[in-house]
């Protein structure tokens, strides 16, 4: 892949990261306020916590998402973005041009 395609695709990455970064920190903080507000109501409670537990659960799945991003910029570093780790073929840049591919959860997406 030509180095201008690569900066490109790095660009649209290290934007991304910064966006799942920044909902981590605040699903994060959304889980961390929900703790205790004094409310003793078996009901509340019970809600708290499954709210509690669902923003917990979405800081999870962009912590994944950030993972997923940082290899794919580890890739671009090492010269292998771009190539299926699966079977070793060239991903069309199209389809590196969405970033859903970053996750590979499509047949040999693997960036």
């Amino acid at each position: 892949m030509q180095p201008e395609r690569l900066t490109h695709f790095k660009q649209i990455l290290i934007a991304e990261l910064g966006k799942h970064t920044e909902h981590v920190r605040e699903d994060q903080a959304a889980a961390l306020e929900l703790s205790d507000d004094g409310v003793k109501d078996t009901v509340d409670l019970s809600l708290m916590d499954v709210n509690k537990e669902l923003a917990l659960r979405l800081g999870e799945r962009e912590s994944q998402m950030i993972a997923d991003i940082d290899q794919a910029l580890m890739r671009i570093e090492e010269g292998s973005y771009g190539v299926c780790a699966h079977c070793g073929k060239l991903i069309d840049e199209r389809r590196l041009a969405i970033i859903e591919a970053a996750n590979g959860e499509d047949e040999h997406a693997t960036l």
